[in-house]
This record gives C-alpha cells, structure tokens and sequence, in this order.
C-alpha cells in the first residue's frame, strides 16, 4: 500500500503534459499548446520585420498564412547590446531584426475576458517580451488575456535621417519601435477575440521605458481606439527631440541621424543598411547615440507636456505611479553629490532662485546624498507619475496614483530600497523568476500576500477600469483630493504624498520649457542650469 500511495503521489505531483491547441484567427491558423489551465502561444508574428535594405521603415501587414502557424517557442529578442554586472541583466539567448513577434497567455474556455498589453522596459535599447520576470501566466490563470510584445530597439527602433524621411510618403522617419507596437495592438484588435479577449477591453501596459511608450501611444493619433486603458509604471515624461529643429536644448533628430552616419564612416543609408544589424548596435552604443522617439508632428505630434497640457491625451483612465527608491539602482541617472551642505546648499540657491526654500524643505542638507537620489526620482518619476493623474483628471477620467514603498532584507541590506523595478515581480506574481542578480525575494507570507494584492488591483483595473482587491482598502481616484496608494508591507491609502514636490518640479520644467534652450530631463537639483522667473510659470 505504502509502494502504491508513493506511485499516485509521484504522477499527481508531475506536471501536465502539454498538449497542443489551435486557434483559427483573422491572421490564420495558430497552433500552441496547454499549460496548466492555460493556452500558450508564443512567437506569434504580427507584422513583416524590415530587415536589410528594408531596415528603417515601417512595419507592413503579414500575408495570410496558408498553413498553421507553430506558435511553441519565444521568438528572437530584437538586436541589442549586452548589459553586465546589474541586477537587470538579463541578456537573451537569441536575437535578430526578424523579431517583431508576441506571446499569448489565455485561460482554456476563455471568452470576452480583459486583454493586457505588456511592453518591456529597458530604455528603447534593450529587453524582450518572453524575460522570465514578464510570464503572464500568473495574471492570465485569474482571469485575463495577457499579451507581451517584442518591438525594434536601439538605433534600428529610434534612428532619424534626413534620408529616411526623403524615402517616407508622410516626410519622418523615426519612431519605428513605437509604430512597431501600434502595430501589435491593431494585431490585437482584430485578433485576440480569436483567443477570447475582449478588443474593445484592451489595456495597455508597461514599466520604464515601457511606460514611456505607453505615454507615447496616448499621445499618438494613430494609436486611437486600440485600447481603453493604460498602465504607466514609472514613467519619464521627458523632452524628446524634434524631427527637423533643434529645441529645448537637444539636436534635430534628423541631425543626429547624420552625426551618428557620419561617426560610424557610413557613406549613405545604403551603407548603413549593408552593415551587421548587431555591430551596427554596438558601434551605435559605443558613440553614445542617444535612442529617443521623435517629435514628427504625425506620429508624435507634440512634447508630451504640451500634449497632457492641451487635453489631446487618449481620454481612457488611468493607473500610474513610481518607486521609492528609484534611483538607488540607477545611480548613474543622478548628479554627483556636493562636498558639503554648506556646498550643496549654495548651489541650490544659486540654481532654483526663488525655488530654493521649497526645494531644500523637500530635499534637505541633513543628508545630501540621500536628497541628491530623492530630487531625481521626484523630478523624473513622481512628478511625471503625478503629472500623468492630474491630466486624466482633468479630461473627466479616473487616474489611479501609487508609490511603491516596499522594501525586503535582500534589497534593503544592499541600500535598494523600493528600486527601479522592484514592483514587477510583485505584479506579475513572478517572485521566484527574477533575473539573476536581482536581490532575492524570500518565499513568505508578507511576500505572496503583497503580489496577491498588487496583482488584484492591476487585473481589476484592466477589467473594469477601478482599481480593488479582495480583502484590501478602497483604492481611491486622485480627484480633487490627490488620493493615491501606498504600497509597503501592505497596501495603503494615503493623500498628497510627497506635498510640494509636484508644484516645485512643475514650475523647474515651465521655466525650462519658456527658456527654449533647456531639457526637463536629469539636468535636476545640483545639474540644473539657473532657473530664471518667468512669466506664466510659478
């Protein structure tokens, strides 16, 4: 009996086999296969790669395929450089331009279910949609269709020309990874019903450089009615070059096109279209090319700031915050710290003028390395994420606020805090798939009911458009209130964290926005330039 007990225990305790399965839709036939209680499918092409001497153009419709599509493996990661010795590295097994694929994870008997969007992060030059910290299957089991998406990188995503935009019947180039992900969501649109998704209940979603991307496709009109909610995790509302003139302190994107041609000794875009897509990437990276969607008055039409300013947003509601401890993984983001506080305090006098009580009531010379880290991280990612509320707000939208504020022994005793990225294992519910030297999770209570919770309000929100969980407290719209979450060992709800800091980095980006000749980006706290009054700003 002992024998017989240990046999049924050993196959109730092995995995299910998968099996495959098939899906007839719009774009043919595609066969994946079971796990779990789940449809899988991976790899999925959703539009031609322009590889080659078609390289820099936008993406074009696949044909339809006359036989089933095998969609059991991930596809290539899209070409990028190698990034060693942080705790995101992460680097992928395959790469290649051929890349422009996504992966499905749907519940079996699925039917009008909310779809998530996700789009990695990793600044427009590095990531791809099958990492392990990005499994989808979690969120799918309780009741989503999650999507994940590979889209172009680096200087094959982002590269502006005069060349290019010669050969483009709209006159741009640029901005091909943000028309590549337009082109994954159309992909959804007219086929995850296929999956049993919802397409009119499609939220986009993303963390980082993802979540700027999802800024960018609320800001595009040729991303109108693909989804109808987003998700912005740590956002960056930057400046971003413009296609032809040089503004706000940054070269025309069609000039640096032409610096970087010039710098890699490329006769013309024939020649760099003959070069090796991966020493292409790195020779790129090597010069410093800065990857950067563009400013081309079609895709992009506006700075995000003007464009929130305006109202011209997508008017969908939406969930956004950031990190405490942001830049405590992304040091190199933030200035050196002065000498003294005697040095860092005349400094901030000199620079914010007017702004300097206000900014030294926030950042403080008690301690001023820990102020140079919390001036970064407001002015990159809690005013933006602010920014992001207030705007929805202001367009009769709900727009949902966080700060994640969670720290656990592995992260805490190495001064990562809450860092860069620290929620996703947390809304994923990947706890134990994170890279390699991300700081170990430990498998307890307080660990799993957090991700529980978190993953609860991300998936209410994408299928009802609030934001609750089960067990947990009302997570309130920002409104007139400033209402927002706080996410510790537990969630909650709290009103106008960080007092002051929006109004402060408001006006630091007005004043630079008037002077023309200046970047809201890093150039913060002691790398500010003199922020002059100005008429119309505080």
């Amino acid at each position: 009996m002992k024998i017989l007990a240990a046999a049924i225990a050993a196959l109730l305790a092995t995995p299910a086999i998968a099996e495959p399965v098939r899906v007839d839709a719009p774009a043919g036939s595609i066969e994946g296969a079971t796990q779990g209680s789940l449809r899988v499918f991976k790899g999925i092409p959703y539009a031609q790669p322009p590889v080659g001497a078609r390289r820099w153009q936008p993406p074009a419709d696949l044909p339809l395929r006359p036989m089933p599509y095998q969609a059991t493996s991930y596809g290539p990661a899209c070409v990028q450089p190698q990034v060693l010795g942080v705790i995101y590295e992460n680097p992928p097994e395959r790469m290649s331009e051929d890349c422009l694929t996504l992966n499905v994870w749907a519940p079996r008997g699925a039917k009008d279910l909310p779809v998530i969007v996700w789009i990695h992060g990793g600044a427009l030059v590095t990531g791809y949609s099958n990492e392990g910290i990005y499994d989808g299957a979690k969120l799918a089991a309780r009741g989503a269709i999650v999507v994940s998406v590979n889209y172009r990188l680096g200087v094959l995503g982002y590269l502006a020309h005069p060349a290019l935009s010669a050969e483009s019947p709209d006159g741009v180039s640029g901005n091909y990874g943000l028309l590549d992900q337009i082109a994954a969501l159309r992909w959804v649109k007219r086929n995850i019903a296929a999956f049993g998704g919802d397409p009119a209940n499609v939220t986009i979603a993303g963390e980082s450089a993802g979540a700027l991307s999802v800024m960018y496709l609320m800001a595009s009109p040729l991303a109108r009615g693909l989804f109808a909610k987003a998700i912005a995790q740590s956002a960056y509302m930057v400046t971003t070059p413009e296609l032809k003139q040089a503004r706000h302190g940054l070269p025309a994107a069609e000039r640096a096109g032409e610096k970087l041609m010039a710098d890699l000794g490329a006769a013309d875009l024939v020649s760099l279209r003959a070069m090796d897509a991966g020493l292409l990437t790195r020779q790129a990276t090597a010069k410093r090319y800065a990857v950067s969607g563009t400013i081309d008055g079609r895709t992009l039409p506006r700075q995000l700031v003007d464009t929130w300013d305006r109202g011209e947003q997508a008017k969908v509601p939406v969930l956004a915050g950031f990190n405490a401890g942001e830049i405590r993984s992304l040091r190199a983001l933030a200035p050196a710290a002065p000498a003294s506080a005697a040095a860092y305090e005349a400094t901030i006098r000199e620079r914010y003028g007017d702004l300097a009580d206000p900014f030294l009531r926030l950042y403080p010379s008690g301690d001023v390395a820990e102020s140079v880290l919390a001036t970064t991280r407001d002015a990159l990612y809690g005013w933006t994420s602010q920014r992001v509320a207030i705007g929805q707000t202001a367009l009769g939208q709900p727009g949902y606020l966080y700060l994640f504020d969670h720290g656990y022994p592995a992260a805490d005793e190495n001064g990562l805090h809450a860092f860069h990225a620290a929620e996703l294992p947390y809304v994923f519910g990947t706890l134990d798939n994170t890279p390699r030297l991300w700081p170990k999770i430990p498998d307890n209570v307080t660990e799993r009911r957090l991700a529980t919770a978190m993953g609860d309000y991300w998936l209410s929100f994408a299928r009802t458009g609030t934001p609750a969980a089960k067990g947990q407290p009302a997570w309130a719209a920002y409104g007139t209130a400033a209402n927002a979450m706080v996410f510790a060992d537990e969630p909650r709800p709290a009103t106008r964290i960080r007092p002051g800091m929006f109004a402060l980095h408001e006006a630091a980006m007005c004043r630079r926005r008037a002077a023309g000749d200046q970047p809201w980006n890093w150039n913060t706290g002691v790398a500010s330039p003199v922020l002059a009054k100005v008429a119309g700003c505080r």
